[in-house]
């Protein structure tokens, strides 16, 4: 039987493999519960069986393990999120408290079924973006995150590094009491022309970069993910120097290749390769144009460093077999001779 967590640690060293693994995902929780695992421990049940039913139809070679049920960090919840008094509110909540230990118990749960098989991936947002998760997934304000940002500057650092000490220590008790493999750490420019890069590093990056360098002395195996969720459009440069195991980034929405985006990061390991909207290939394409544009992914991205994804996760009215026909053609087109 192909050793698929072998197969992926190779595709992050650049080596040169038989087959070019496959990793989508999608979310098994919506709305608001996404948000409220610590007071339904329904939602949290739901979502391990959703992993567990994916995985068994998909046959991915990677598995992204979804933060659904704790994207509502309790300062950012209880939070109008209106102005800088607001953000100068959330501190940080310390290990003690049940966001952190439940989510630990949870994350192990979800690794233990599927650490034996392939690697896992635990689904981190930059501190910034726990704030904008809130405003526009739980409450569907889609000004405010850049109305503080733009107005705000100071305070959202501030806030910013608070949240960055909470997720610290939850990612250091991830690798030090769980077997995951890596965290899926996901950033974005603020959507606003007033975010120049320099401004950008004085407020953003200040909150987020840390973070992934401490992952880093935990793993090698962490992937940055620059979201371009619902059309958010993002300058990969700001993000050059932020080392990570692999990128992914929404390469239609941004309008770079997988090539042209693995020579932003130095020739690192890079994800992607199918549009994630409703409508696209992978929504409407017939189970033949699946394959050949994958085998087209394949020969044009090659055996190294390379796996076939996503621009971000998959809509979930997609039916998973469709991601199984790639995944299945991700096996039938091999390749034979290769440097073991």
């Amino acid at each position: 039987m192909e050793n698929k967590r072998e197969l992926l640690k190779k595709v992050f060293e650049n080596e040169e493999v038989k087959r070019v693994p496959v990793g989508f995902w999608h979310h098994f929780i919506l709305g608001k519960e996404q948000f409220r695992g610590l007071e339904d421990k329904s939602i949290l049940k739901r979502a391990v069986d959703g992993h567990k039913k994916y995985y068994e139809t998909i046959n991915p070679d990677m598995m992204k393990l979804m933060n659904e049920g704790f994207m509502g960090y309790p300062p950012v919840m209880e939070n109008k999120l209106q102005s800088g008094e607001d953000l100068l509110k959330i501190k940080s909540i310390g290990e003690d408290h049940p966001w952190i230990k439940e989510q630990v118990k949870h994350v192990k749960q979800l690794v233990d079924l599927f650490k034996d098989e392939v690697l896992t991936f635990y689904n981190v947002f930059a501190p910034l973006q726990v704030i904008r998760i809130k405003l526009e997934f739980h409450d569907l304000d889609f000004d405010s995150f850049v109305y503080l940002a733009e107005n705000f500057p100071k305070e959202l650092n501030m806030a910013g590094l608070e949240i960055q000490k909470d997720l610290k220590i939850l990612v250091k008790k991830l690798f030090e009491e769980t077997d995951l493999d890596g965290i899926y750490y996901c950033v974005q420019n603020i959507q606003s022309k007033k975010y120049s890069k320099e401004v950008y590093d004085k407020y953003i990056k200040t909150t987020e970069f840390d973070l992934l360098e401490f992952a880093n002395k935990y793993s090698e195996y962490n992937i940055l993910h620059i979201c371009g969720y619902a059309g958010h459009k993002n300058n990969l440069l700001y993000y050059k120097d932020y080392k990570a195991g692999a990128y992914n980034w929404a390469s239609f929405i941004e309008n770079i290749s997988v090539e042209e985006g693995r020579k932003i990061f130095g020739a690192k390991c890079v994800m992607g390769g199918f549009a994630n909207s409703p409508g696209t290939l992978i929504d409407t394409g017939s189970d033949n144009e699946l394959s050949e544009y994958t085998h087209n992914l394949i020969l044009n991205n090659g055996y190294k460093g390379y796996i076939i994804g996503a621009d971000c996760s998959v809509p979930n009215d997609i039916d998973d077999d469709r991601l199984r026909i790639i995944s299945d053609a991700s096996h039938k087109y091999q390749k034979i001779k290769y440097n073991k």
